[in-house]
């Protein structure tokens, strides 16, 4: 009965991006970059009528919102442990294959702390490097008091801080399959503009909350499929 519930495509990583702090449709369907609108809102009713999330604010001229419910959030544990054994388990050449740019900005936009930025207001441009794809660049705006805001087309601010990367380098830093300084040391993560703000990059940009789960010895590996 447990696995009915939680079996629909889709279920847990739309729970997961939930509890990432994501409330309003269009930023669910941000996290969760491989699903058509009308296959979420045909998800989330039916979590709701599981009991999984409420749906507040409906009305006339409001953005409705969605929240998980304690009986969902009793699972966040399961999950997360779901999770972490993947983590520790599945190849890293495994999980860096088929990339998503934009989901991964996505992430990294809910991943910076404000209050260890060397300017409290600041604007960082991504140059995320795919070949044979094209090039995609993504600007983080960071304000006082504000939720970090991604651009997908330039705002015309002054840009404090390049991050010209590979896209797989960026997203084994950031999933912690390597590091920024292990990226940053052999060229494939270049970093340009305020000084301090690069000399504090692994301050004010956590990683994944799966980057510091420790991976399984090859011998543990081997072990565990004998």
């Amino acid at each position: 009965m447990a696995a009915s519930l939680l079996e629909p495509r889709w279920t847990m990583l739309i729970l997961c991006e939930m509890w990432s702090g994501s409330t309003r449709f269009n930023e669910i369907q941000r996290g969760v970059p491989g699903m058509s609108p009308g296959l979420l809102s045909k998800r989330l009713k039916q979590m709701e009528v599981n009991g999984l999330v409420t749906r507040r604010g409906a009305g006339p001229g409001a953005h409705a919102e969605y929240f998980t419910t304690p009986l969902a959030d009793e699972l966040e544990p399961l999950i997360r442990g779901l999770g972490e054994w993947a983590h520790r388990n599945i190849d890293c050449d495994v999980s860096l294959q088929n990339l998503d740019a934009r989901l991964l900005m996505w992430k990294i936009r809910g991943k910076i702390d404000r209050l260890q930025l060397p300017k409290p207001k600041c604007v960082i441009q991504f140059i995320l490097k795919d070949a044979p794809n094209e090039t995609a660049h993504y600007w983080l705006v960071a304000k006082p008091g504000e939720e970090t805001d991604i651009c997908y087309t330039d705002p015309k601010f002054d840009v404090d801080l390049y991050v010209v990367c590979e896209l797989r380098a960026l997203t084994s830093a950031w999933m912690g399959h390597s590091t920024f300084k292990e990226e940053i040391d052999c060229g494939q993560i270049a970093l340009t503009g305020h000084d301090l703000m690069e000399r504090s990059l692994t301050k004010w940009l956590m990683r994944s909350s799966f980057a510091e789960v420790q991976k399984c010895s090859g011998f543990e590996q081997r072990r565990a499929t004998n």
